[in-house]
């Protein structure tokens, strides 16, 4: 598949079709990785670890104890 390096404004933009998206992943405001790896660039989605996402908890978006109901095997809370 061919496609055009455009300018975006100050920067430079790559179409990326919407079978390559949906095959990788991603839609419109997905954070990606860019790198370069043996002269070529390579998009993957953005991943996260555990202690990434934890830290962007805090007191103000900490949601309240979900109620589920009553157990219904050996669960212990």
């Amino acid at each position: 598949m061919v496609s055009i390096i455009t300018k975006w404004g100050n920067g430079l933009g790559l179409h990326i079709p919407l079978y390559v998206a949906k095959e990788i992943g991603v839609k419109n405001g997905t954070p990606v990785d860019i790198t370069i790896v043996d002269g070529s660039i390579v998009v993957k989605p953005r991943t996260y670890s555990l202690k990434e996402l934890l830290a962007q908890v805090t007191p103000e978006n900490l949601h309240r104890e979900i109620h589920t109901g009553e157990r219904t095997g050996n669960e212990e809370w």
